[in-house]
């Protein structure tokens, strides 16, 4: 496991970090009074948002079975991570492929202190954290070069990461820049939030988070297709995350506003 764990001075606990906000949604206990607060402000404008959290993880681990099984992807890129909870991908992607590779990257230093404990891979897969910011891709690939073969194939996901990246902020040069770097056979997996199914109440979020100073994006349909140019979509396409191949998982307790799909990169 790449990294040691940080100096405590380094993780801001007077604002509120997105992974920790998530983790409270999710149950965790890995977040602060701060993180709490807004998670709690959240809750009560949507009532959907930890339900919403739930639903993404649960695409997160079905996409993550169904490269492993369905493709031969034995690499896998996971940038903006957030805190550990289990299962983690690598757990899923190696129960299926137990020598895959899997790099994780996020830029909160809690969850580089939890990295190495709860990271663990099969003895023959590879699995690996590295410290870095979303926002700079070029390190990311230069980094991950070092334990994945960017000649063949890569799972690269993006899980509830672009609605903390605005359109002017870079967002489309991100994904660009890290889908032009994977092999023919590639996969691209993305979630990001959407207004479609409850326009009022994700503006009310977004406010939340804006008060919080946290950045969040609310995109259309169309705009999630953009992120997916040049890409063959996997059935059932860009939907909100709870019916992506839901399985016996699909609950019928409303919209959850979050879309989400997986693409292939075209053979040459």
């Amino acid at each position: 496991m790449a990294g040691t764990g940080p100096d405590i001075q380094y993780i801001d606990t007077t604002r509120p970090h997105p992974a920790r906000v998530y983790d409270w949604f999710l149950g965790g206990k890995d977040n602060y009074p701060v993180d709490e607060q807004l998670g709690r402000q959240i809750a009560a404008i949507d009532g959907g948002a930890p339900k919403a959290a739930r639903a993404n993880r649960a695409f997160m681990r079905r996409t993550t079975r169904a490269l492993a099984a369905e493709t031969g992807i034995r690499q896998f890129l996971d940038i903006g991570t957030g805190i550990p909870t289990e299962p983690n991908l690598h757990q899923i992607a190696q129960s299926v492929i137990p020598d895959a590779r899997v790099v994780y990257v996020d830029n909160d230093p809690i969850v580089l202190a939890h990295a190495g404990a709860l990271l663990r891979g099969t003895p023959e897969g590879v699995t690996e954290y590295m410290q870095a910011d979303a926002r700079d891709p070029r390190s990311i690939l230069e980094r991950a070069s070092g334990v994945l073969d960017f000649g063949r194939p890569v799972a690269l996901s993006l899980i509830a990461l672009l609605h903390f990246v605005a359109d002017e902020d870079g967002a489309h040069d991100l994904v660009t820049t890290l889908v032009d770097a994977l092999a023919p056979g590639s996969a691209l997996v993305l979630s990001t939030m959407t207004a479609d199914f409850e326009p009022e109440n994700v503006q009310r979020g977004i406010a939340a988070y804006a008060a919080g100073g946290v950045t969040l994006v609310a995109r259309s349909h169309a705009e999630v297709g953009t992120f997916f140019q040049g890409l063959d979509l996997l059935e059932p396409g860009i939907v909100s995350v709870a019916d992506w191949r839901p399985g016996s998982e699909r609950a019928d307790d409303g919209p959850v506003s979050l879309y989400g799909a997986v693409g292939r990169k075209p053979s040459l």
